[in-house]
């Protein structure tokens, strides 16, 4: 549920000193089907003014249209075309560094040998040392096959590589963390199971990314009951908790009751399954689920859930969500008066939300801005402090009140780059680990360094 089939691009144009020119610009690239980001001035004369555009189209074919039309505007000329995101991929986005300058002999003795020697030793006799003397205690492993890739499907571990480094990025310049990317170049669940198992004792916790359901669940349940670290799926949990957190906020705009509510949720791969046990946890009330495939629907109801389909669904249910990846499956007719709709699909939601408001909804968002990046951060934040020793419905659930508590009026969520919001749903999840009696750690807040 990402932008990942849009292409974006850096467009520098000069534009003759006219009155009118940057206006006639704009209107030409969205006619052409284009979306325009940021415009940044560079250089400005009495003649002409040079600027840069970031353009985000469909596809190639699109994009080519829209250069196009902005060559043919009158007064404009193109410059450059730069792929900036390629650009900022080259060599990598994340690496390891040092925390120590070693510029001198007596540096060099205390990290490494020998006096390295008697750390090794006070970590062998006693192990929770490790916690203490190295950097386990801030390590996430990053883990994915590379079967379900944002909406690109089973593209490799190679191809899933650049969205691991991402998720790193976000840990470490959100919370602090040392997100790792584990690349596993294999299907089978019993070898990734094991292979994760063997290498755990590198990490403090494990958040498993990208992987195809149903394998996703039995992956996550099985390193659950085999480990004493925290294990997470993502693209389940992650997702649930901010997609709960949105309806949480929505319920709120519209006066609805959530626990009289009647819920129904429309796709029920690892995100829809994981949002309909969270809603159904929250609320106490079943949800009613619909999916194409027998075994996502037996699924959910051995969950609590009750099978239902499309049509039920939107004539039932109050609340609806949708994370099935077909463009326009509901339609206009389809939509109730007063319900609330999330179409949670990108770039092309199940349907669009003007139009579902005008067709009665008293609420609809689609997916641009429900987005897991304001749930895993701060999760893993507050369980690796407290070296809680696993992730629990009511953590999740304390993640997504918070990020509802923290959404300003008028916003479905927070801003994801508010480090404030993270740090509270990190608080959030520590005080359950400590409610819950699964803290093995003091508690200190996390404050940036």
């Amino acid at each position: 549920m990402a932008w990942e089939r849009k292409i974006m691009r850096n467009v520098r144009v000069r534009n003759s000193q006219k009155k009118g020119v940057l206006g006639k610009l704009l209107t030409a690239v969205a006619e052409a089907g284009g979306n325009v980001g940021s415009i940044v001035l560079l250089t400005e004369t009495t003649q002409n003014v040079v600027r840069d555009i970031t353009i985000t189209a469909d596809d190639e074919k699109s994009l080519a249209e829209i250069l196009v039309a902005i060559e043919n505007n009158e007064g404009t000329r193109i410059l450059e075309v730069r792929d900036e995101v390629l650009e900022l991929h080259q060599k990598g986005k994340i690496a390891i560094r040092s925390r120590y300058p070693i510029e001198s002999l007596t540096t060099l003795r205390r990290v490494y040998t020998p006096g390295v020697a008697e750390v090794c030793l006070r970590i062998a006799k006693d192990p929770s040392q490790a916690r203490l003397y190295t950097s386990i205690s801030h390590m996430v492993a990053i883990v994915t096959d590379g079967t379900a890739v944002l909406g690109l499907g089973d593209i490799g571990p190679l191809g899933a590589m650049p969205v691991m480094e991402g998720k790193a990025m976000l840990m470490e310049t959100l919370v602090g963390l040392s997100g790792i990317p584990i690349l596993l170049n294999t299907k089978d669940t019993d070898e990734i199971v094991k292979t994760i198992a063997a290498i755990s004792p590198t990490f403090a916790a494990i958040q498993l990314e990208d992987i195809s359901a149903p394998r996703c669940f039995e992956i996550e349940e099985r390193l659950q009951a085999m480990l004493d670290i925290p294990v997470m799926h993502d693209d389940q949990h992650g997702t649930a908790v901010v997609c709960t957190a949105a309806m949480m906020v929505a319920s709120r705009e519209t006066n609805t009751d959530l626990n009289k509510a009647v819920i129904g949720q429309i796709g029920l791969g690892a995100a829809g399954h994981a949002i309909g046990q969270m809603m159904m946890r929250l609320t106490g009330n079943p949800v009613y689920g619909a999916d194409l495939s027998p075994q996502a629907l037996e699924r959910f109801e051995k969950a609590g859930g009750i099978k239902s389909n499309l049509k039920e669904i939107m004539e039932k249910c109050d609340i609806v969500v949708a994370t099935t990846g077909a463009p326009n499956l509901i339609k206009p007719e389809m939509v109730r008066k007063g319900q609330i709709i999330l179409a949670l699909s990108n770039p092309n939601p199940e349907i669009d939300p003007d139009v579902a408001m005008e067709h009665g909804a008293a609420f609809a968002a689609d997916g641009k801005s429900v987005n897991n990046v304001l749930g895993f951060p701060g999760i893993f934040r507050g369980i690796v402090d407290t070296q809680a020793s696993r992730i629990t419905h009511e953590m999740y659930l304390a993640a997504a009140k918070t990020i509802a508590e923290m959404t300003p009026p008028g916003e479905l969520v927070p801003n994801p780059l508010d480090k404030k919001v993270h740090h509270a749903v990190a608080r959030a999840v520590a005080e359950v680990a400590f409610k819950q009696g699964i803290a093995r750690a003091e508690y200190v807040p996390y404050v940036d360094e």
